[in-house]
């Protein structure tokens, strides 16, 4: 081979010496892929700190799913789940329940008009299909300017009753 060729090929070699070394100075010892023994099996969740284990094992977690709302609100939740709302989340439009019900007793309730528009703005490039337990439903399409401006869209709409027609 030429040396012409070769000055490149020695230049790339150690460039990735020079990254392979810096990376074995600034990564930690313990990142990586562990194996994780669990009541279903041993699983292997991909790169992480050993070492921050504990500290996510007590991270506080925000955000429940509506399974925790059901139990105390059970009326809300079923009149939810039998509408076109029902793939929506309570969090979305009441917040976090990160230490509901002890502080706060009653969780904020945004009623922002833009909470609404984020689904049902009208975008000339979005198709809003989706299917709920068989049933394809269309997303009621809104332009913001010319439809109802200035009032809460609660005003009109009630969001736990969007019917499934």
């Amino acid at each position: 081979m030429k040396s012409h060729a070769l000055r490149p090929l020695f230049v790339v070699i150690v460039v990735l010496v020079i990254i392979l070394i810096f990376r074995t100075l600034i990564v930690p010892k313990d990142f990586g892929i562990h194996l994780r023994d669990t009541p279903f099996g041993s699983y292997i969740w991909g790169y992480y700190r050993k070492g921050d284990e504990d500290y996510w094992k007590a991270f506080k977690v925000k955000h429940q799913t509506m399974n925790y709302c059901k139990d105390c609100h059970s009326e809300q939740y079923k009149k939810i789940i039998n509408s076109k709302h029902a793939k929506v989340q309570c969090e979305n439009c009441h917040g976090p329940a990160v230490d509901h019900p002890e502080k706060p007793e009653k969780l904020n309730i945004d009623r922002n008009r833009e909470l609404c528009l984020r689904c049902h703005a009208y975008l000339p490039y979005r198709t809003a299909k989706y299917e709920l337990r068989g049933v394809p439903i269309t997303l009621k399409m809104q332009d913001p300017d010319a439809h109802n401006t200035g009032i809460e869209c609660v005003a009109c709409h009630s969001p736990h009753e969007a019917s499934l027609k």
